[in-house]
């Protein structure tokens, strides 16, 4: 199961990734669309119409920041996932969860991340300083006696 929560980790960090260049994209466009509008309205004086810039930049910043919180605790879980880190698990099954809903490649990585992390051999790898992840002590003979 280790290499399945590997897995996890790094698909949950990829889509994060898509999640935030979806934002990233929002806000290129609706920034320049601003931008050029701002221009035309500079160009041709047309009145009432020079607020249209600003607000459509403000929108594309306002998309763009939504869309980088929805990706931050896909990242963040997917690293937690890769270093087993205790909290990783519990943030990760409620994001599969609401995964679910982001149909169909977000289903599809719910229903994977669901069934590794609510499995029975997946809860020890996340438990604190288990067997499972650390190496038993070597014994050394004393060279001394």
């Amino acid at each position: 199961m280790r290499e399945h929560v590997r897995i996890l980790g790094i698909l949950n960090i990829v889509m994060g990734c898509l999640v935030a260049a979806i934002g990233i994209a929002a806000f290129v466009v609706l920034g320049t669309m601003g931008g050029v509008i701002a221009g035309w309205v500079q160009a041709g004086n047309y009145g009432d119409s020079a607020a249209a810039g600003p607000i459509v930049a403000t929108i594309g910043l306002c998309i763009a920041l939504f869309f980088l919180v929805l990706a931050a605790p896909s990242i963040l879980g997917g690293w937690g996932l890769l270093h087993f880190k205790p909290w990783a698990r519990i943030l990760m099954i409620v994001i599969s969860a609401l995964h679910l809903f982001h149909v169909p490649l977000g289903t599809a990585l719910g229903v994977y991340g669901l069934w590794v992390l609510l499995s029975a051999q997946t809860q020890p790898l996340f438990e604190k300083r288990t067997q499972a992840l650390v190496a038993p002590p070597v014994s050394r003979p004393n060279p001394g006696l």
